[in-house]
């Protein structure tokens, strides 16, 4: 897998190079907002809590070893933490005692972003909310994430992933009907609310940077998971605003398009998106049934939804009669859509994903993994810019490894300072 230090160098500077970026956040939104920027070129200063730090470093198993592990007797962070954490500097300040929130506040005075998603107005008391920050650096972007926003009645409620996926709306059309043995909602797999919200957070900063290009004035963004999670509902969404009626859930069938679902073979399952009437036709060619193409309930999109219950069983029947492969094989070759349905170890063998490169190694130290170092393991951003491709400069960060290196560099303190700070408690690492 590619590492680093196996691509060529940068001939120009990365995107965001230069934007510096402080996060106060945790768990996934924020974390994942932070690493995105820090992929495209932004110096991201995460703040943590000394001796615990983000809450995702103990969410194992599975935890990865680190270089040195074996050294000091840690077990390593949790694997959830290194998916959202590369490219990151970990700074370990208690910014509940004074010198510490003195220490914040310097930080900010020098970033152009802060990110935070810690409950409303749970910062004003440190002097860390957006007004007491903003009088110190007007052109600061702050990025709040919570769960239900700034404002409303639910503003002060806590809001986690699997609670925003059962409020929006999004459980309700998870899952196998109720009709069906077992059916019940469902949530998808992985925090996807949470990962929707880093990636809207990112978008909205750059737009605020960009803003700030033009008028040199900063600005607070509000991004709240149930405002994200209602908005991706997307065609779903607009079903029941047309309509009036609320869709419920289909399993693996899409509530628009007819055939597009799962379908058993004779060895195991495969994915039949069909997406318009000439692809239904062909698939009828290859299935041996060319007269359902037609058919005058079937030959189009609207009568196949319209007749999905007699169309269904009759697809479901021919699609147990012939193997996977020999399905995917010959629907391939008449160019209907359709796909297997990978586990996540396949998905990483397939030829696509290897030739892609998804799969990558970050480098734990100064010495590559193959020069007796170790590396940690990551998943590729999906952003390829063809003039300033996105960059992995670091692993994921130990709690505080770069506490003394930030504020030595970014705040001028000298040894006997971060002595004195880390003898009183106020700083850690």
């Amino acid at each position: 897998m590619p590492t680093p230090r196996d691509r060529k160098p940068h001939a120009m500077p990365a995107p965001l190079s230069g934007i510096r970026v402080l996060e106060l956040s945790r768990i996934l939104a924020g974390p994942w907002a932070a690493q995105t920027l820090a992929d495209l070129g932004a110096s991201v200063i995460k703040l943590e809590k000394p001796g615990t730090g983000d809450d995702t470093r103990s969410w194992g198993p599975p935890f990865a070893k680190r270089a040195g592990d074996d050294l000091d007797g840690s077990s390593g962070d949790a694997a959830y933490f290194l998916c959202a954490n590369r490219g990151k500097r970990s700074v370990t300040i208690d910014f509940t005692r004074p010198e510490g929130q003195q220490l914040v506040r310097a930080l900010a005075r020098r970033s152009d972003v802060v990110i935070e998603n810690f409950k409303v107005g749970g910062l004003e008391k440190y002097g860390l909310d957006y007004a007491s920050l903003r009088a110190d650096n007007p052109g600061l972007v702050y990025c709040s994430i919570t769960g239900f926003g700034q404002t409303g009645p639910y503003r002060e409620r806590p809001g986690y992933d699997f609670l925003i996926q059962g409020m929006s709306g999004l459980m309700s059309i998870t899952g196998e009907p109720d009709s069906v043995p077992g059916g019940k909602p469902v949530k998808v797999g992985v925090a996807v609310t949470d990962v929707l919200t880093g990636l809207y957070a990112v978008i909205a900063i750059q737009a605020a940077l960009a803003h700030r290009v033009n008028t040199g004035e900063g600005q607070q963004i509000d991004i709240a998971l149930l405002d994200v999670q209602a908005a991706s509902l997307a065609n779903q969404a607009l079903n029941y605003l047309v309509s009036g009626h609320a869709p419920g859930r289909l399993g693996n069938a899409h509530p628009n398009i007819v055939p597009y679902e799962a379908f058993q073979t004779s060895d195991g399952y495969i994915i039949l998106a069909v997406g318009n009437d000439s692809q239904f036709a062909r698939f009828c060619e290859v299935a041996g049934a060319r007269e359902f193409a037609d058919d005058v309930r079937f030959a189009t999109n609207p009568n196949r939804v319209e007749n999905r219950s007699a169309l269904i069983p009759l697809l479901a029947g021919w699609m147990r009669a012939r193997s996977s492969a020999d399905w995917l094989s010959a629907l391939e070759r008449a160019g209907v859509p359709c796909g297997p349905i990978n586990d996540i170890e396949q998905l990483f063998a397939d030829p696509q994903v290897r030739a892609r490169g998804l799969r990558i190694a970050i480098p734990d130290s100064d010495r590559a993994a193959g020069d007796g170092g170790t590396s940690q393991p990551g998943v590729a951003s999906p952003i390829r810019l063809s003039q300033t491709p996105v960059r992995y400069e670091l692993p994921p960060p130990r709690l505080g490894q770069h506490t003394d290196e930030v504020l030595r560099d970014e705040l001028d303190l000298d040894a006997a300072a971060l002595n004195r700070l880390r003898a009183s408690g106020v700083i850690g690492g």
